[in-house]
């Protein structure tokens, strides 16, 4: 591939013109000091401070009767008289982010220009990539190691390869349907406008219900292709 041709699959890129078609989307540039806080990983993990004192992670139960009453005393060592750095802050972008959330209905799962952090969807008190808050976002960009792609990596396989990474990052909030289902999310493959192969989009799992409506979604899928007035010559 060519390095023209990884730019044009950045969301930010084709998410205007196949809007019409896609899951509703509120794209944010994000600041490049949200990258390198998203890429230290020199110190503790910490979430940035909330100006909305959203938690992204469950409240844990504190049961006083079980707590010890009693306090061990000790010295100070050497790291512990090191100021450590407060956790970072990024207001104007937290806000940013809350209405526009507020405007897709409350819940989203979040993209960078390429990938979602898929991968940390464990870590999440809902164990999925929906997301309600700034913070419940950011813990879903900093535990994600497949990220490190869109951060580091995205174009390491390209035959005129001169840069590590774009010189901007984007956060796209995507509408969180409940409805989804992996089973139903297919990848479609165009070559020369003209559909040449359907395969489902989550290759990690075997879904029987695919071989049962094979033949039903296939010419559904060829309509939505074929019927959408797609102009692709801009």
């Amino acid at each position: 591939m060519k390095e023209e041709e990884v730019n044009r699959c950045q969301i930010q890129e084709w998410y205007p013109r196949f809007k019409s078609a896609s899951i509703k989307t509120v794209i944010h540039e994000l600041p490049e000091s949200f990258i390198e806080y998203l890429l230290d990983d020199s110190g503790p993990f910490l979430l940035p401070l909330s100006i909305s004192n959203d938690d992204a992670l469950p409240n844990r139960i504190h049961k006083p009767e079980e707590e010890e009453d009693y306090v061990i005393s000790e010295e100070p060592s050497d790291d512990d008289s090191e100021q450590t750095s407060p956790p970072p802050s990024f207001p104007e972008l937290e806000s940013q982010i809350n209405q526009s959330i507020e405007t897709l209905g409350g819940a989203i799962f979040p993209k960078l220009n390429w990938s979602s952090p898929k991968d940390s969807a464990w870590i999440s008190p809902n164990g999925s990539l929906k997301c309600t808050s700034f913070s419940e976002i950011t813990l879903l960009l900093k535990s994600s190691d497949s990220l490190v792609h869109d951060l580091c990596h995205a174009y390491d396989s390209c035959s005129d390869c001169s840069i590590r990474r774009p010189t901007r990052f984007f956060l796209a909030l995507r509408k969180w349907y409940p409805s989804l289902h992996p089973e139903m999310e297919f990848r479609c493959f165009i070559h020369n406008r003209i559909l040449v192969g359907i395969s489902q989009r989550e290759v990690t799992g075997f879904y029987p219900i695919l071989t049962e409506q094979k033949h039903e979604l296939e010419p559904v899928i060829k309509i939505f292709y074929t019927g959408e007035n797609w102009n692709l010559s801009s």
